[in-house]
């Protein structure tokens, strides 16, 4: 169905509208996020109370933590974030499945050795763990099916130690549906009442990659984001996908026709904050990503990151704008307009950071508008607080 575009004055935040949507959220507005890690956690949570109807296209390209052990063992997406994202956008009460919400959020211990780990997945495989057993059929089946199977299939020496649940039944589902993701993802997001859509951007196995400005070349997703590993010593010049980390070659990942869908029919587009490469540009790197935004009729928002980002090394908040935009252009053509990819900027200036006036001058003449509003609070600074946030993403939709 094709969208018009319709001028209107916006009040922020818009109280009646935000009021409307509360009431009944089923009917909420398609709030687009392209986004990973778990910058989003705590607004996903605020954002559900409003809308069942959001939609975030996350990367799979992580290669750190337990993910990184799936992907190693399995050869497969990361799946992480996804599995963290569709916990945060769960229906919690109790018309929704608390006992799977709970078991999916466990994860194994720590400092266990490895044949007690391995008895309590076996326990929880057979249906004897309290966990598994409070929940009823056909859904106990259902997980018990998956957890033997991913028992099955686990190679000798497995790290099992702090590992999640929910990522067990994830891969195990991954295995059983021939190596596609995406009826995984549907089939976890039923069973915890995901409110909301959650869907990787792409179902490639690749990974991220990085030259810097010294010449340097980085690859795998852990080794850009500064958390597992010493951060990067130098700007990041060139971001891109490879095909492994073991012989890595320069791919290309294409964004198939449902995800373009899914951003046309998008009623706001969000680029959120977190780590700007790794979590954002991310997801912008397959082929038609732009070119599907460019076409959208929506409003276009870019909430750049708050406090300090180890990928954005000598990278200016300013700076982050038209680096979004030129990942953007890289797809869709540098003769796009910069007012087709975004419309508006997030800023509050009296509590986090402002813009340079030279900065606020070219986004005017590029037809792209800031808005200035409160969106940092005294108990989240110098981060956004989600209510906040929320409250002005539904007042522009």
């Amino acid at each position: 169905m094709k969208k018009t575009s319709v001028s209107r004055h916006v009040i922020m935040p818009d109280i009646l509208r935000i009021s409307r949507y509360e009431k009944a959220p089923e009917y909420g507005p398609k709030i687009l996020f392209f986004s990973g890690g778990t910058a989003l956690t705590q607004t996903s949570r605020v954002l559900k109370k409003f809308t069942h109807n959001s939609i975030h296209l996350v990367t799979p390209f992580d290669s750190g933590g337990s993910s990184a052990i799936l992907r190693k063992a399995f050869d497969m997406p990361a799946i992480g974030d996804m599995r963290s994202r569709m916990m945060a956008l769960a229906d919690e009460s109790i018309s929704g499945s608390p006992e799977i919400f709970q078991l999916f959020a466990f994860r194994l211990p720590q400092n266990a050795k490895k044949k007690e780990l391995l008895g309590q997945l076996e326990s929880m495989a057979n249906g004897k763990d309290a966990r598994v057993a409070a929940i009823k059929n056909p859904m106990r089946r259902l997980i018990r099916t998956h957890l033997s199977m991913f028992l099955e299939h686990m190679p000798v020496g497995f790290d099992l130690k702090g590992a999640s649940i929910g990522n067990l039944i994830l891969a195990a589902g991954y295995l059983n549906h021939r190596h596609q993701l995406d009826p995984v993802i549907f089939m976890f997001s039923k069973l915890v009442n995901v409110l909301g859509q959650v869907t990787p951007i792409v179902n490639d196995t690749m990974h991220l990659a990085v030259k810097l400005e010294n010449g340097e070349m980085v690859y795998g997703q852990h080794m850009i984001t500064g958390k597992e590993v010493e951060g990067l010593t130098s700007p990041i010049k060139e971001f891109f996908l490879v095909d492994s980390l073991k012989k890595p070659v320069k791919a290309q990942a294409n964004l198939q026709k449902k995800k373009k869908k899914m951003i046309n029919e998008a009623d706001l587009i969000c680029y959120p904050p977190g780590s700007f490469y790794s979590s954002l540009l991310a997801n912008l790197l397959p082929k038609g990503v732009g070119s599907a935004v460019a076409e959208t009729k929506c409003p276009k928002i870019y909430a750049p990151s708050l406090g300090q980002d180890p990928e954005r090394i000598g990278l200016s908040l300013d700076q982050t704008i038209f680096k979004l935009l030129e990942t953007l252009k890289n797809d869709v053509g540098i003769d796009c307009p910069a007012s087709s990819l975004l419309t508006h900027v997030f800023i509050d200036s009296e509590n986090g950071d402002n813009l340079k006036s030279a900065t606020k001058a070219r986004l005017k003449a590029e037809g792209i508008d800031i808005i200035d509003t409160r969106l940092v609070s005294p108990h989240t600074a110098p981060y956004y607080d989600p209510q906040l946030l929320v409250m002005a993403l539904l007042s522009l939709t």
